[in-house]
């Protein structure tokens, strides 16, 4: 059997919820030919998936159990179950007719493409529906009617029509009404609080005591803040959970709604002191920006930290397309001002996206002389400080137009992803020059510049995807690496730093700035994969080189009960 298949056939532990009428969108996306909306043809649909199949490497999440109290060890299955629910409540908001979708399709290996992709669109290759007959991918996934106009929202007189943590229906009348999540999603939801209440009951550290009560309460409330503000309090916890509706990514249409999901963790408490340091010089790097002072004015948060986990089970969001390595919350500009966040490094997929992936394509696009330059010391520095330079530049925007985020709507994400991180390479660059980080200049921009050949891979629905699109394409503009005529890319370190200032700059204006107009001409006329380059990526998937990775994960993987 192939490992991938097989361990997309051990991801889904979850229970099947039941189906509903299906769902399709006829709105035709701009460029897609008629194929393309219909879906993948019949006679076709094996051979895409197996080739689909492929791109994805197969990783077991472990970790070293020894490093669990007894304790530990009761807690951690309540945690994954707990996980498991907002798995299913996630394909409730991005593909709700699941059951009746997995019916449908007799194919064993194009039901196990669905559960990676959570839906019938290949969320690596731009959400091209793979089922025919699933039409386009609605941009506003599950949240609004899939009849509804976004003009007819924004008139309407709905007060929280904004609502991170709502639905959008039409009532009886047809007018449009607000359900909130705690509402529409009563029944799962109980049960994913009364989990992390159980774990509470057992666990021993009185910080993630009070963190999993709290958490407990806010699914069933909606109210995320109090239990935001505890999770930053916490310490010495050794085990972690990250649950909840958390980003937007899905809401294509507005970016205001959030998406159900939940990662499951275990501290390396050795690395995370290795990183401590690192957030209080957030205010000095603040003040360096390369941007004009009202730009910057703002000033970070410095009670963050910075923690290095194991992961040991991913589910909703996080888990659907390309997989995060890196975590940073929350997202409450409030809260991220008044208190700060935590960056949390996710060391053993990182370890493993790097050897299986960034590795082989740095052996066959990097040029020769500069391999010796990629390493995975200079690819952790280069996404923790991703993570970390989201607490950079300006969270309001100059001119009165409110938070950066409310500004921008659907163009906010993958504009602040490519902040996060050419602000991330700034920080390196400018740590390097005080003495606080070690190594060589030289393997973290070609470390950087494997990454963007990496990251642009995830495609135009992905917001980290689009932002590596623009920092790829504006980089070459500015020769800050050269593309030889065998087709490896080569660094020019002093104009790699340069366009990377001249970037940062650039993106911190369009953000104070809330011009979502502009913004939006930026990502259609940069956010793009020239022909050129697509032949490169192309060379990586005929050697086989995996574009992302999917898990083997759960209790038994992880020998607990």
């Amino acid at each position: 059997m192939n490992k991938s298949f097989k361990a997309a056939l051990l991801i889904t532990g979850c229970s099947i919820i039941g189906g509903v009428t299906s769902c399709s969108n006829d709105t035709k996306g701009s460029g897609e030919t008629q194929a393309e909306h219909q879906g993948v043809a019949k006679d076709t649909l094996q051979d895409y998936v197996n080739q689909r199949l492929a791109i994805y490497e197969t990783v077991k999440l472990t970790t070293n159990l020894n490093a669990l109290s007894v304790t530990d060890r009761q807690v951690l299955p309540l945690l994954i179950q707990a996980a498991q629910i907002m798995d299913d409540l996630f394909w409730k908001q991005t593909y709700p007719q699941r059951d009746s979708l997995l019916t449908a399709v007799k194919d064993e290996k194009a039901k196990a493409f669905i559960r990676i992709n959570y839906g019938p669109w290949d969320r690596l290759n731009g959400d091209k529906p793979f089922i025919a007959g699933a039409g386009v991918k609605p941009e506003g996934a599950a949240f609004y009617p899939l009849d509804m106009k976004k003009e007819e929202l924004e008139k309407s007189d709905l007060k929280d029509k904004f609502n991170a943590y709502s639905v959008i229906q039409r009532d009886t009348a047809g007018k449009l009404v607000s359900v909130p999540y705690h509402i529409m999603y009563a029944a799962e939801l109980q049960r994913a609080s009364s989990l992390l209440k159980q774990a509470a009951l057992l666990t021993d550290d009185t910080g993630f005591k009070k963190y999993l009560n709290t958490r407990a309460d806010a699914l069933v409330t909606d109210l995320y803040n109090p239990s935001d503000y505890a999770w930053l309090d916490m310490k010495t916890n050794t085990l972690d959970i990250i649950i909840g509706p958390i980003e937007n990514y899905e809401d294509k249409l507005f970016n205001a709604r959030t998406s159900y999901e939940a990662y499951v963790l275990v501290k390396d408490k050795e690395w995370s002191k290795k990183l401590a340091k690192y957030v209080s010089m957030l205010p000095e790097l603040q003040k360096g920006l390369p941007v004009a002072a009202k730009y910057k004015k703002e000033k970070p948060g410095t009670d963050s930290e910075l923690n290095a986990y194991d992961v040991v089970y991913y589910a909703g969001d996080c888990n659907s397309g390309s997989k995060t390595i890196a975590v940073n919350l929350p997202n409450d500009e409030v809260i991220q001002q008044k208190k700060g966040t935590r960056r949390s490094q996710l060391k053993n997929a990182m370890k493993a996206k790097f050897d299986k992936i960034l590795v082989p394509i740095a052996t066959e696009l990097i040029d020769k002389e500069q391999q010796q330059y990629v390493n995975f010391d200079a690819f952790f520095a280069n996404v923790m400080f991703h993570e970390v330079a989201h607490g950079l530049g300006i969270k309001k925007t100059v001119n009165g137009k409110g938070f950066v985020k409310d500004a921008l709507q659907e163009q906010y994400s993958w504009l602040e992803e490519g902040k996060a991180d050419i602000l991330g390479l700034y920080m390196v660059t400018g740590l390097l020059k005080k003495g606080e980080l070690t190594g060589d200049i030289k393997t973290y921009y070609t470390t950087f510049m494997a990454g963007i050949l990496r990251s642009v891979r995830f495609g135009a629905a992905s917001a980290h995807g689009q932002a590596n699109m623009q920092c790829f394409n504006f980089f070459r503009d500015k020769g800050a690496f050269v593309r030889s005529a065998n087709g490896t890319y080569k660094v020019d370190f002093g104009k790699f730093q340069s366009a990377m200032n001249e970037l940062g700059g650039m993106i911190l204006m369009l953000q104070g700035n809330g011009d979502k107009n502009a913004v939006a001409k930026v990502r259609k006329e940069k956010a793009i994969i020239t022909p050129e380059l697509q032949g490169d990526l192309d060379r990586l998937s005929q050697k086989g080189i995996p574009v992302d990775i999917i898990f083997e994960q759960g209790v038994d993987v992880l020998g607990v009960k």
